[in-house]
């Protein structure tokens, strides 16, 4: 767990990172920035990066991730915080919001998974002409019905082959080594979301938490999962940053750290 310094007087931030697989590096140093004005908590989910893989890891679930949220916080010994969640992360968030909601000030939800999984059918076919030759190479190579299994080096191979895709200038994308994860808790979850699916909007639509939706609007989820999200949670805004993909604090950090600090800062009704 990574806990940046305490800032008297302001409500702590809860960091969510998302890829299924991966740990809180994915979001620092990234949001480094939001930490001049509020601490920032981030940690490895379950079984990812240094958090210890729990037993009976291939019946690992997103929902079991989402439990632990609530109960870091009152390890913590927070009675409320803000939460923001980053893609998979979001989807974390807004579950262990629902659980949560008289102990959450704020929501942020940045290029977030949307509330039904049915975003994931055309993922592949709309990444392929955003990647260069050797990662297409890989995913023809890959046995797609594999993903259907809890196997680390597999999942690990096509996050891996992916990765570009999520970034709307090449170039930047150029700059980034692709995360490298073997965890066996997050294959188990992704294995999970990619072969049953999952519809979580009977559930969210109880959140009344106040939220803002960032999204990229060149993000290889496309503008409308963000826009069902606002459609489903109580209390929701939407805000495209344009030109951006789904790394929107490295590809618009300007505009995108503006949204949430004056988001985070509103006064509450």
């Amino acid at each position: 767990m990574y806990l940046s310094p305490e800032i008297p007087g302001a409500t702590p931030l809860a960091c969510v990172n998302g890829g299924l697989l991966f740990d809180h590096n994915l979001l620092w140093p990234a949001l480094a920035p939001l930490s001049e004005r509020r601490q920032l908590i981030l940690y490895d989910q379950r079984g990812r990066g240094a958090s210890q893989v729990p037993p009976g890891a291939r019946s690992a679930r997103i929902e079991h991730d989402a439990g632990d949220l609530p109960a870091i916080r009152e390890a913590l010994g927070l009675a409320t915080w803000d939460v923001l969640g980053h893609s998979w992360g979001g989807g974390l968030a807004m579950l262990a919001t629902e659980r949560d909601q008289p102990s959450v000030r704020r929501l942020v939800l940045v290029d977030s998974v949307g509330p039904v999984g049915n975003w994931q059918e055309n993922l592949l076919r709309d990444a392929l002409p955003r990647l260069g030759p050797s990662n297409r190479a890989v995913l023809a190579d890959l046995d797609l019905e594999a993903l259907l299994e809890p196997d680390p080096s597999v999942h690990n191979a096509y996050s891996r082959a992916m990765y570009a895709a999520w970034f709307a200038d090449p170039s930047l994308a150029a700059m980034f080594s692709p995360p490298r994860s073997h965890s066996r808790t997050g294959a188990a979850v992704a294995a999970q979301l990619r072969g049953q699916g999952y519809d979580w909007r009977e559930l969210l639509r109880a959140v009344s938490v106040p939220t803002l939706v960032i999204h990229g609007d060149k993000d290889l989820l496309p503008v409308s999962v963000a826009r069902e999200i606002v459609a489903t949670l109580g209390n929701a805004r939407l805000e495209v940053i344009p030109d951006a993909g789904h790394m929107p604090f490295w590809e618009s950090p300007e505009l995108f750290f503006t949204l949430i600090e004056s988001f985070l800062a509103a006064p509450t009704a």
